[in-house]
């Protein structure tokens, strides 16, 4: 008995021993940002460069405020929505939750949700509001109007605020690739480490790029590695992008070989929606790895390209695919 309850005892304690997330530390109420009067104070700093240059671009200012957390100006203006296009970098237009929006405007029959702009060169990006934009102009509208931010570097940040339409792995690596690129092509000087906080996890750099590339690249079964061999590059921009493609390109030959002996089960008759996770995670050696730093991504890949071309499918059975399971594949992956 006294054995008995040794053994139940021992998962408790290894429960217990399991490290806990530290929880962010709840605010005093009422402790940060501005009250109703300030945020309408007229001690804001009036943009007033920007407020002449919406008036000249045919727009109108509705009135200047500090927003209530950081005391910021914001211009609340009305735009010629001809004049408003989305940031180059973000992820692609969804023609179905267009037409979702415009018929619950139409039906309204009001626009209540400004987008965020920022003036670039005479015309006025969006970074969280291409959707609403673009369902305003299906109903034919003349104008949109916007919370007009001085600051033209917060086009980069805010889209960590973007909830209109959840991201899927494609369009996150998409728009950070796109955000890299525009970046470099504004000239902004700086190495990609620097960047870190707007590229949340490199790995999207490096899925982007295959991305654009092969637009119907299933990146989903091969994130889970890449995001423990990669890192942010501690080089400038340019050749950071240069990195980039290679390793792109690394992956896609990977790919080739991966989707090759996809389509070598199935000629055996295998059939599974996660034959490519199947094949990938036999090939990932990492799973075996304890201790000590992983790999290079160079390494990494070339590895399991190598194991992918000594693959033997007359090996693989029914029931290891069937133990494979897994979880949902993203919206946009194919099937290989």
């Amino acid at each position: 008995m006294a054995a008995k309850s040794a053994r139940k005892s021992a998962p408790a304690k290894s429960k217990s021993a399991t490290p806990r997330k530290p929880r962010r530390k709840k605010a005093e109420p009422k402790s940060r940002g501005l009250t109703a009067g300030e945020v309408a104070s007229e001690a804001v700093a009036f943009p007033d460069a920007l407020l002449q240059a919406v008036r000249e671009d045919g727009g109108e200012v509705l009135s200047v405020y500090r927003d209530p957390l950081g005391g910021h100006p914001v211009v609340f203006a009305v735009l010629p929505i001809d004049k408003v296009e989305p940031t180059p970098y973000q992820r692609d237009l969804s023609e179905p939750h267009v037409k979702r929006l415009a018929t619950a405007m139409e039906r309204l029959d009001r626009f209540l949700d400004p987008v965020i702009a920022v003036r670039v060169e005479g015309r006025y990006w969006t970074p969280n509001g291409n959707h609403r934009l673009n369902a305003s102009r299906m109903l034919g509208a003349k104008s949109i109007v916007a919370l007009l931010l001085p600051d033209e570097d917060v086009a980069y940040q805010i889209l960590a605020l973007n909830t209109e339409k959840a991201h899927n792995l494609k369009e996150r690596s998409l728009e950070v690739i796109r955000m890299a690129r525009g970046l470099l092509g504004a000239n902004r000087p700086g190495k990609e480490s620097a960047f870190a906080h707007l590229f949340e996890e490199p790995s999207f750099l490096t899925l982007g790029a295959a991305y654009e590339k092969r637009p119907r690249f299933s990146a989903g079964a091969y994130h889970p590695f890449v995001k423990v061999v990669d890192g942010f590059q501690d080089v400038p921009l340019p050749q950071a992008l240069a990195v980039r493609d290679a390793q792109a390109d690394q992956l896609l030959e990977l790919d080739d070989a991966v989707v090759a002996i996809v389509a070598a089960l199935k000629e055996r008759g295998l059939q599974s929606p996660y034959l490519k996770n199947f094949v990938v995670a036999r090939l990932n050696f990492l799973r075996f790895r304890k201790d000590g730093p992983p790999p290079t991504f160079d390494a990494t890949v070339g590895r399991m390209l190598s194991s992918a071309r000594r693959f033997n499918v007359d090996k693989v059975r029914r029931e290891d695919i069937g133990r494979m399971g897994g979880g949902p594949m993203e919206p946009d992956e194919e099937q290989a």
